[in-house]
């Protein structure tokens, strides 16, 4: 009765949290704190409730599943500001598929992507190990066989790219990658990307991008895999990009995001979301093209994140392999065991951290790339964060 594939997938990261940590308590009279959530506690910008009040009339329209042609050109625009892109030829009606937040177009893109029935070997779908539980997902469910890249220190908390197996490549339909990494922090560089285009184009998959923390840095701005299209003529086959207003802006109960990329690939995916993806109503997408269209508040958001990685510095001070990552706004420790960690932490300083293994795989000998770590969401407030902080390193 049920589909079997199923059976394929492990339990949600925060169920498995929520189990671990179930019949334990925190100190009593110490504020909980959860920091085992992407979740942004920052104050979201007024523009989004000016925008969804003055078009509090549209409630009652069914919006256009393409989105308004407002909303597409504002996040070319963004594209071009922000990528330096005015060498590309980006078309908002041809080249950019708004959605209800990244993580449904991410699931889908396997759907898209994998053909189950085509003749030969079983399609593959690529993706690091940590990484985000949806990649995983979708590609059980599409009916690939699913490649685990296993990334650690000794490859940059990216996946190596030389060490993928020929015969891997040839028969992947897809390969997810994510930059700024969620949960390290590490972002491609020019030559990097530029590597996975090339190889995506070599072997005719699609390349799914995930820059949805591409605006929360610290230091040099992470650039797109569309900066690599530009460079190689200005072609975007066989790439998508994914992009969210839940980081940059700090409102993931918006639930807004986009696609750009491949034309095909574009079209396909409008299809494929009018049988089953959520169309954002048209107050959430006048909200949406109003903060697409703003670059100060992501800048404020980006200058309260830097503060507390510098918070962050000076009270961990490198301790548990503690690092500035290039960009996103998580911690990824080197605690030794991380499930032992995230419960000593909640039940001796009120803290919810999720433990690394719960982003990963595990191998065939049983060996779990993130099982070492946990993953700290500097989500909160700069001086939240500060004791949050000294609570975790007196812990620790």
């Amino acid at each position: 009765m049920l589909n079997s594939r199923l059976d394929l997938l492990t339990d949600y990261p925060f169920d498995r949290l929520r189990d671990l940590l179930d019949g334990t308590a925190p100190p009593p009279g110490v504020a909980p704190l959860a920091l085992s959530i992407g979740e942004p506690q920052h104050t979201p910008p007024a523009m989004i409730a000016e925008a969804v009040a003055a078009n509090a009339h549209l409630w009652n329209k069914y919006p256009p599943p393409p989105g308004t042609p407002g909303l597409r050109a504002a996040i070319v625009g963004w594209l071009r500001r922000r990528f330096g892109l005015d060498a590309l030829a980006l078309d908002p009606d041809r080249h950019v598929v708004p959605v209800a937040g990244t993580r449904e177009a991410l699931y889908m893109i396997a759907t898209l992507a994998v053909d189950p029935e085509a003749a030969g070997p079983r399609p593959v779908v690529l993706m690091p190990n940590p990484g985000y539980h949806v990649y995983a997902g979708s590609g059980f469910m599409s009916g690939a066989e699913v490649r685990f890249l296993d990334t650690g220190p000794d490859t940059g908390f990216l996946p190596d790219l030389d060490a993928i197996p020929e015969a891997d490549l040839a028969r992947a339909a897809l390969f997810y990658l994510c930059s700024p990494a969620n949960p390290q922090g590490t972002v491609a560089d020019r030559a990097y990307l530029r590597r996975a285009v090339e190889l995506a184009r070599r072997f005719d998959f699609l390349l799914a991008m995930d820059e949805c923390y591409a605006d929360i840095y610290t230091g040099e701005a992470p650039i797109s895999a569309l900066n690599v299209c530009q460079d190689l003529g200005g072609d975007l086959d066989n790439v998508a990009v994914f992009h969210s207003l839940s980081k940059r802006s700090s409102a993931p109960g918006l639930r807004s995001g986009f696609v750009a990329g491949c034309p095909k690939v574009m079209a396909k995916l409008k299809l494929l979301r009018s049988y089953g993806g959520a169309t954002i109503p048209m107050p959430i997408m006048a909200a949406s093209e109003a903060l697409w269209n703003d670059d100060a508040h992501a800048a404020e958001n980006r200058a309260l994140y830097a503060e507390k990685f510098d918070l962050a510095a000076r009270i961990l001070q490198g301790r548990h392999g503690a690092y500035r990552p290039g960009g996103g706004f998580f911690l990824w420790l080197d605690v030794g065991d991380g499930e032992a960690a995230a419960k000593r932490l909640w039940t001796e300083a009120a803290l919810r951290v999720l433990p690394g293994a719960y982003l990963a795989r595990a191998d065939g000998a049983g060996n779990n790339p993130g099982a070492p770590y946990i993953r700290v969401a500097l989500v909160y407030d700069p001086a939240t964060t500060e004791d949050a902080l000294h609570r975790l390193a007196r812990t620790l």
